[in-house]
């Protein structure tokens, strides 16, 4: 069986980021795919292919800083998220 395709994979990120099971964690994880995937390289589909397998609390509260951010999932994405200026909050 050969590997799925850039594309394949992209596209069960968007649906793994829009479905972690509460809408918080799916306003804050899809709208940052949303926000960012279309200028993603092999490099960084990778990293949010493995943050989708960390569990939601944990990534929030990593976004969040309520929590250190690991070593493994630190870098130039998470502090894109961290700046949380994906996130649409109507008022």
């Amino acid at each position: 069986m050969s590997d799925p395709t850039f594309a394949t994979r992209l596209s069960r990120c968007k649906f793994r980021s829009w479905h972690r099971g509460t809408r918080e964690a799916d306003y804050m994880i899809g709208g940052f795919f949303d926000r960012y995937s279309a200028d993603w390289a092999e490099d960084e589909l990778a990293w949010f292919e493995m943050l989708l397998d960390e569990d939601d609390v944990d990534i929030m509260a990593w976004a969040l800083g309520t929590q250190p951010i690991p070593e493994h999932v630190a870098g130039e994405q998470m502090e894109a998220m961290r700046r949380l200026d994906y996130v649409s909050i109507a008022r």
